[in-house]
């Protein structure tokens, strides 16, 4: 029989602890904020529709980004037991030099229009925390802005090759004056890929107003504010702008992109070198043979060739292929720390991540990627120790299995 009384009011006040309100607004929603998916929740109320979609849409029917966030879904781990993990080491060396995380910011064009801070936000936010920041080329905040930004740590410049070789070389030459240690020498993109979210939003650069624009950020007010209220926007390589994004790319960019540009990027740029943009085996091997410093898998974030190439499903294989002590990294489809677990313990040296930090950035300026570096940084801290793994150098194939739903069909030419 249970026995019953009266409450009395001391209890209760025990058992009835109310929350302080928070009244910073940007402090309130990202505390309410407790993964990637969440972030981008809050990004997409707060952002005009235009501006959200040119972050967070790919190419054509967006399969290759779907596929690729569906391969780090499909990941069953290993965990060893009584194998204690309590205090777990995150940092690696990568390019010579460290990273307090196994993970840096990726090159991303057009920042300033997802949200004013733009890259200034994501370069301070890396170097509080001990990552490499990679300013693109079709960013909009100077070489020298990130710099003065992130003074004492690690910058990265991704380069597209223009038609107008002098812009590009120019552009490596400043940056290596900044101090970048290392050039992403991005190929492939040749030509601008289909993003049909763009064309269909009417989205240009600079921002058109319409009717269905106005509307849209009739709820977004503060959005309008920043983006009038704060300077020009200032791109690292293009003079001029009018259309779309792939209206930009195609008249910038040159497909006739070669090896021999290759050759004289290296001879110009004085520190690592990685090629971005490997979707391959056999041009793994080519590019580790002709002496670059790293490759990077990836599909561009499904944003070019839609149904290219898994970047993560591709990493045991070109590991295998190239030799376990090359320094293989990966991005596209990162939305969790497991992710970035996943792909360290399949060999990959470092990962970048792109949307997950444009996700933080317009939830919540630089305060925004703070909280996606603080979520990530704690998803891998609790998988490595769940794992029984004290170290990223612990990590080993054997602690990761890849499901897959789309098994290859035998080829009729083989």
């Amino acid at each position: 029989m249970v026995q019953r009384q009266f409450p009395k009011p001391v209890e209760l006040l025990e058992l009835m602890q109310f929350k302080k309100p928070e009244l910073n607004g940007t402090k309130r929603r990202l505390d309410a904020a407790y993964t990637i998916a969440d972030l981008r929740k809050i990004a997409k109320r707060r952002t005009p529709k235009a501006a959200f979609d040119y972050t967070d849409g790919a190419a054509e029917g967006e399969t290759s980004l779907a596929r690729a966030r569906q391969a780090f879904e499909d990941v069953e781990f290993h965990p060893d037991v009584l194998r204690p993990a309590e205090n777990v080491d995150t940092s690696v060396e990568i390019l010579g030099g460290p990273s307090a995380l196994p993970f840096g910011i990726a090159p991303t064009g057009f920042t300033r229009l997802m949200q004013t801070e733009g890259e200034v936000a994501g370069a301070g936010a890396a170097g509080a925390a001990g990552i490499p920041f990679t300013l693109s080329t079709l960013g909009t905040t100077s070489i020298e802005g990130v710099k003065a930004a992130n003074p004492n740590g690690r910058n990265w410049f991704q380069l597209y090759v223009m038609r107008d070789r002098e812009i590009s070389y120019g552009l490596a030459k400043r940056a290596a004056e900044a101090g970048f240690d290392t050039l992403q020498f991005t190929v492939d993109t040749p030509v601008a890929g289909a993003r049909l979210r763009d064309k269909r939003n009417g989205f240009s650069i600079p921002p058109q107003l319409t009717l269905g624009t106005i509307v849209n950020a009739i709820p977004r007010p503060w959005w309008w504010i920043d983006f009038l209220t704060t300077p020009k926007l200032e791109f690292a390589s293009l003079s001029a702008t009018g259309g779309t994004v792939g209206d930009l790319l195609n008249a910038a960019m040159d497909p006739t992109i070669s090896y021999e540009d290759l050759k004289v990027i290296r001879g110009i740029w004085p520190g690592k070198i990685v090629i971005k943009g490997v979707q391959n085996v056999e041009d793994s091997k080519r590019l580790i043979d002709h002496g670059v410093d790293g490759i990077i898998l990836s599909n561009h974030g499904g944003r070019q060739l839609d149904r290219a190439p898994i970047p993560f499903h591709l990493l045991p294989t070109v590991v295998r292929e190239v030799g376990k002590d090359a320094t293989i990294m990966v991005d596209t489809g990162i939305m969790n720390g497991a992710d970035i677990v996943a792909a360290m313990a399949l060999g990959a040296k470092f990962t970048l991540i792109g949307r997950a930090y444009l996700y933080g950035l317009m939830a919540g300026g630089r305060a925004g990627v703070d909280k996606t570096i603080e979520i990530l940084r704690s998803e891998i801290e609790r998988t490595m120790k769940l794992l029984g793994v004290a170290s990223i150098a612990e990590l080993e194939p054997r602690h990761v299995t890849q499901l897959t739903r789309l098994a290859p069909m035998p080829r009729t030419d083989a």
